[in-house]
């Protein structure tokens, strides 16, 4: 089979980004050459790709499902936010400025020549390309502009399915309001919907779908169950609840859980970091966002930031800061990651403005970072710990004087005896060096599992994707959309809101 399809969703966070990997995964194991795209992605949770480039963590992820190593042609345009107004732009992997809701809107036309050829080339070298949308393609406002949900349908001739989150509530108004407001050059690529996140009885739900199906003309794919095993790679922080457990940890080893308590910055990126502790058995790993939920950490993380000075100054405020020393002082275990790394120095110097200007740090580690215009990238291996360990750099800062022992391989990052600080993100996900960090945390009773595989884990997640895709998805009509495209005789819903693009 040839051909390519775009997963749109009525709302962030309704289920695309899973639904590409499990649709990528089961069409891999069918041995078709597949692959993943998004045109735009918004998120502070990336990776380095083997070649030097920078793309959404999600599209990362959903690379794996199809067998493939991770290519900035998956995710052709990134934004980053820095603050409420502003957000990074990656290109084709590569910074490309700082841009405001307003200036972006300007650049978009250029930047959907780019998303087109990008797509356009990986859908020569695979069979199919499944394609991630952004949002929701009910966002009116941005249609004229839109360069990855109808105008890429649109520009690159793809067939659309609508995904829509029922743990939510009101679902079937969302897939019906979200083809309504769409123009009918935009509806006629909507070939159905797919119900993500559904607990109950299926024949309760089955007379609201032959209801929509009467009132659009469309067939509901699938309904996909909610799933407690899914909860690794996600594609924002802010789907995970503050002082909520993350995943769900097996029981302890020995007779005491450890408990970690990941600081959850406004800014935070890369939060994905803490993932590979909540793999480990016994060890319950929460995000915080006030100074009394380390009362009774074990370990405290202070993980990445997309703005680490402003962050740092939040963590004042908070009262997390004056926490996270007292913490350290009473000998308690502290872990910074790339911007929580910097914090943990004595200073901050900003000399090119890359954020917000200098900044004094929280002194737990006799560190000084200064930021370059340029970002770092980077895929490094190296030993900690004896340890055999890899991971990837994505940072501004630069470690300017060091005069702690290193982390890995005695340069990069910090040992302070119980404070440790690196700019690696990734380096938890090394089964033999997050085991020693276990062990050195140190809680009396707990046991670090011996054989914890942070790789076996991911590669089950989307083995159960695939398996929940080929299980309660109609595989046969969506492979035929897939190849086809959309049927020719669909209706046109009227609402009378809908709006031209032109």
């Amino acid at each position: 089979m040839r051909g390519g399809l775009l997963v749109a969703g009525t709302t962030s966070d309704a289920g695309k980004s899973a639904l590409v990997a499990g649709i990528c995964r089961m069409l891999a194991r069918r041995g078709v050459r597949v692959a993943p795209f998004k045109a735009q992605n918004m998120s502070n949770n990336s990776v380095v790709t083997p070649d030097g480039g920078e793309i959404g963590r999600a599209q990362a992820m959903q690379a794996h499902a199809c067998g493939l190593a991770p290519s900035t042609a998956f995710n052709p345009v990134l934004l980053k936010p820095g603050s409420d107004s502003s957000s990074q732009v990656v290109v084709l992997g590569r910074v490309d400025g700082t841009v405001s809701a307003r200036s972006y809107y300007e650049r978009k036309s250029a930047l959907l020549e780019v998303v087109v050829d990008t797509l356009a080339d990986l859908r020569t070298q695979y069979d199919v390309v499944v394609c991630e949308g952004a949002g929701s393609p009910a966002e009116i406002n941005l249609r004229r502009s839109d360069i990855a949900n109808m105008g890429l349908a649109q520009a690159a001739d793809l067939p659309v399915v609508v995904v829509g989150d029922i743990d939510r509530g009101g679902v079937l108004a969302h897939l019906f309001g979200t083809l309504a407001v769409l123009d009918a050059a935009d509806q006629a690529r909507i070939a159905g919907f797919v119900i993500n996140k559904f607990r109950g009885d299926p024949g309760l739900l089955a007379p609201g779908l032959d209801q929509l199906r009467a009132l659009t003309g469309r067939p509901t794919f699938g309904v996909v169950p909610w799933a407690d095993g899914l909860w690794l790679d996600a594609e924002d922080s802010l789907s995970v609840v503050s002082d909520g457990v993350l995943g769900r940890p097996a029981p302890p080893h020995g007779a005491a859980w450890l408990r970690v308590a990941v600081v959850r910055f406004p800014r935070i990126s890369n939060a994905t970091d803490a993932e590979a502790l909540a793999c480990e058995p016994g060890v319950a790993v929460r995000y915080v966002t006030e100074a009394s939920r380390l009362a009774d950490a074990d370990l405290v993380v202070l993980p990445g930031s997309k703005a680490t000075v402003s962050d740092l100054a939040w963590l004042r405020r908070t009262g997390l800061a004056d926490a996270v020393l007292a913490h350290a002082r009473a000998g308690r275990p502290v872990l910074g990651v790339c911007g929580g790394y910097q914090m943990l120095g004595r200073r901050i110097a900003d000399p090119h403005g890359v954020e917000s200007g200098d900044a004094e740090g929280l002194g737990l580690l006799d560190l000084e970072i200064e930021f370059d215009v340029d970002k770092h990238l980077d895929n490094p291996v190296g030993t900690a710990w004896g340890e055999p360990v890899r991971g990837y750099e994505i940072h501004h800062g630069r470690v300017v004087r060091s005069g702690d022992p290193g982390l890995i391989d005695s340069s990069e990052g910090s040992d302070a005896g119980a404070v440790w600080g690196t700019h690696w993100h990734g380096l938890l996900e090394n089964d033999g060096f997050r085991r020693r960090l276990l062990e050195r945390v140190g809680r009396a009773g707990f046991v670090a599992a011996p054989d914890t595989c942070f790789a076996d884990e991911r590669e089950r997640q989307l083995d159960l994707l695939g398996d929940l895709v080929e299980q309660h998805l109609d595989i046969g009509s969506l492979e035929h959309v897939i190849s086809h495209g959309a049927a020719r005789d669909l209706p046109v819903v009227t609402s009378g809101l809908a709006v031209s693009p032109s």
